[in-house]
């Protein structure tokens, strides 16, 4: 077949169309689809391919947050919605309400993958303010969340006011007069963003603090905050999320100061037993003394209640008239000095030894003071170490900690009594007889 009798086929081909106008439209719309989705192909991969080698120069770096994202990806899918709205006019023997009809799908198409090219943009943004200095402080994850729910839900209604071809005011006056039911719908939304706004403006929650919330359970790292919660990793590594408007609306505690002190607190009590209080023999002062923690202390010591007692004259001949060291004072200045020696206490914060009211289970002397690091491991091995070697010095002073008597103690000192009676019944058994 020659090329003048293909000419020839494709006008009779032409002319048979001219006379079918529903297949000739059809067809050419089917064409147009095809050169489309073509074009969409061609589109991405240029767009893709392009960015890709940007990406790869340290100075553009940010472009492949674009990528990873699909900010590039949602504006190449526009592209055959685009040139199904320009080539409409080019269909033949379109009637204006198919014309306007599809014009207006096609419309549609592109704002919603417009609106979501702008949301991988938000979502890319994100990720770039996250590698800043600046999101170690102020999380905008809620910010972004808020603009997106807006963005869906203006894009929303400019899609059903484009397809059904009317104005996008007049769904939103329609919006305004439900606002009372949107605001019931979206409590919790406004109330979270309000609270989100208030903890980041106050600088009152950061990311990788460590909170404690008992009423919902919480004690452990935030790892994500978010519009509507707050997630929390406990330590023993479930995760609770929290609604962010309660923790505006009750209290909870932040350990983020303690963190950046460098020093975390010990206050625990040793419980000495009272019985075990008393003076200090003149034989017991002297073998303490050349305890070099305690041998500027009792130096001290002694000089003062030596002028003391000098002071008061003959009186002071009576035990109950002059000064004494006792042994419970006595281990309180060694375990302040030795915490003052310890080179895992931190030396400029407070640290002492104090005496609490005497309770019944005996008389509690507080040790209060902070270690040098704050990581949780460290700071219970140096707590134990501390607390192991005051029980074990306890004795060297005549005291001893207070313990309840357990059923080992009860029998122990019951054995005896009980053995005496066995004896004693049967004498009088026998002296009756």
């Amino acid at each position: 077949m020659d090329i003048k009798q293909l000419w020839l086929n494709i006008q009779d081909l032409w002319g048979t169309l001219d006379q079918h106008p529903l297949l000739h439209s059809s067809l050419a719309l089917m064409l147009l689809l095809v050169i489309a989705l073509v074009l969409g192909r061609v589109a991405r991969y240029l767009m893709l391919h392009a960015t890709k080698m940007l990406g790869r120069q340290p100075a553009l770096h940010w472009i492949n947050d674009f990528r990873h994202n699909k900010v590039f990806h949602r504006l190449a899918q526009m592209t055959p919605s685009l040139v199904i709205q320009f080539g409409l006019r080019l269909v033949p023997e379109l009637s204006k309400t198919s014309l306007n009809f599809l014009g207006n799908v096609a419309l549609a198409f592109t704002i919603l993958f417009l609106l979501l090219a702008f949301s991988a943009l938000l979502s890319a943004l994100l990720d770039i303010y996250a590698r800043t200095e600046h999101a170690r402080t102020r999380s905008i994850k809620g910010y972004v969340q808020l603009t997106k729910l807006v963005l869906y839900v203006l894009g929303a209604i400019i899609i059903v006011a484009t397809l059904i071809d009317r104005s996008p005011l007049l769904l939103l006056s329609g919006l305004g007069a439900m606002s009372a039911v949107i605001i019931l719908v979206y409590k919790d939304t406004l109330l979270s963003f309000v609270a989100s706004v208030q903890l980041t403006s106050n600088d009152m929650l950061r990311v990788g603090d460590w909170i404690e919330v008992p009423q919902v359970g919480a004690d452990g790292d935030v790892v994500d905050i978010t519009l509507h919660t707050v997630k929390v990793q406990n330590f023993d590594k479930t995760i609770v999320s929290i609604p962010t408007w309660r923790l505006m609306s009750e209290s909870f505690k932040n350990w983020r100061g303690m963190q950046q002190s460098g020093g975390r607190r010990i206050k625990r009590s040793l419980f000495i037993d009272a019985s075990g209080v008393r003076f200090i023999r003149d034989d017991e002062e002297q073998k303490l003394s050349q305890v070099h923690l305690l041998t500027d202390y009792i130096g001290r010591k002694q000089a003062e209640l030596k002028a003391w007692n000098e002071a008061q004259g003959n009186v002071a001949a009576m035990s109950a008239n002059r000064r004494r060291m006792t042994n419970i004072g006595t281990f309180r200045a060694y375990a302040l000095a030795y915490l003052k020696s310890h080179p895992e206490i931190q030396p400029g914060m407070t640290c002492m030894v104090r005496q609490m009211q005497t309770t019944a289970q005996g008389i509690p002397l507080e040790i209060y003071c902070f270690t040098s690091t704050t990581a949780w491991a460290d700071y219970e091995r140096i707590q134990g170490d501390i607390f192991d070697y005051l029980l074990a010095v306890l004795p060297e002073f005549g005291l001893s900690l207070y313990q309840q008597p357990s059923g080992g103690d009860l029998r122990a000192g019951l054995l005896p009594a009980m053995l005496g009676a066995s004896h004693i019944i049967p004498d009088a058994e026998k002296h009756i007889m």
